[in-house]
């Protein structure tokens, strides 16, 4: 246990293994790598207000992941033997990366369960006959899950910019009409009981013919608000029983995220997909490195996982 004499307190979220007030810190063991996601890049068609990853047309800080980047874990995967199910595609916005349908392709090819996020607008709509193909193939293995953050087009732009409402829907919609397979993520960040918000999307959805089950908390994600400006407390090895809650339930229990750094030689694995400038949860280079113990030291873990029951995860 660290010196309870030093004078100055230690400012919360800094020591890996002990709380400010001298608690031992929660942590998480990886139990079975069920899902790997990768960040196809930083780059995205919009600049959000509330970006969980900071992603912008002009923030390219993770590069562009190329398909044999992707493939080297794939194989790895298949010559470890891994119990992983589903890969996630995760960006910026995935579609502009060059490499995005072979990546699909390859990943559902071995396969696996491939779940695309996308805000649905431009790029994804200039890949029109590139999914249309692997729909085709592979049928509902494929999952697209559209960004729509409410209900209200005037929400949803204050946080994603003007003008992005209708080419979302046009995309969203086509997405139903052509039967993909198709969730939906909105965000709690107007502070909205969960059942108004439920009832909200319903009807946007009843009115565009879109087949998403607004009731279902797969199909329509609502994803906890991670404020770095607001006080989160730190999660102790004591709050698993407190909360009612299981380590073996986070994310990081049975998920990892490849990226590759702007200037970096190769990719790397982390913890999970919503700390991706945290050297603290840079895990090593190869999967078989990433298996090491995740220590709950970010206000994220906090807020979104423990007491948000948040998952990234279809």
């Amino acid at each position: 246990m660290p010196d309870s004499t030093l004078s100055s307190p230690r400012p919360r979220f800094s020591d890996p293994d002990w709380t400010a007030d001298g608690e031992p810190r929660a942590r998480v063991e990886l139990k079975a790598l069920r899902t790997l996601w990768f960040n196809t890049g930083t780059l995205c068609n919009l600049a959000c207000a509330h970006c969980y990853i900071e992603s912008t047309p002009k923030n390219d800080a993770l590069v562009y992941l190329r398909h044999d980047e992707v493939r080297t874990y794939l194989d790895e995967i298949a010559d470890a033997g891994l119990p992983t199910e589903e890969i996630g595609l995760t960006g910026g916005e995935p579609f502009m990366n060059p490499d995005i349908l072979a990546i699909m392709e390859d990943v559902l090819e071995r396969g696996f369960r491939l779940l695309v996020l996308t805000n649905a607008m431009t790029p994804m709509w200039h890949r029109r006959a590139g999914l249309l193909a692997l729909r085709e193939r592979f049928g509902d293995r494929l999952t697209l899950r559209v960004s729509v953050d409410h209900f209200r087009r005037t929400r949803h732009e204050e946080e994603r910019g003007p003008r992005s409402w209708a080419p979302m829907l046009r995309g969203l919609k086509w997405l139903c009409e052509q039967g993909f397979a198709v969730h939906v993520a909105g965000r709690t960040r107007w502070g909205e009981d969960e059942d108004a918000l439920r009832a909200g999307f319903a009807t946007l959805f009843a009115e565009h013919g879109i087949t998403v089950d607004a009731q279902d908390p797969h199909a329509l994600v609502l994803f906890p608000e991670m404020d770095p400006a607001a006080a989160v407390p730190e999660i102790t090895t004591a709050c698993w029983e407190k909360l009612g809650v299981s380590p073996d339930d986070m994310m990081c229990a049975s998920a990892r995220m490849v990226v590759k750094r702007k200037g970096a030689a190769h990719a790397v694995v982390l913890a999970c997909t919503l700390l991706a400038y945290d050297p603290r949860f840079e895990l090593g280079r190869t999967l078989a490195e990433a298996t090491r113990t995740v220590r709950l030291n970010h206000p994220h873990c906090a807020k979104f996982c423990v007491l948000g029951g948040g998952s990234c995860s279809a």
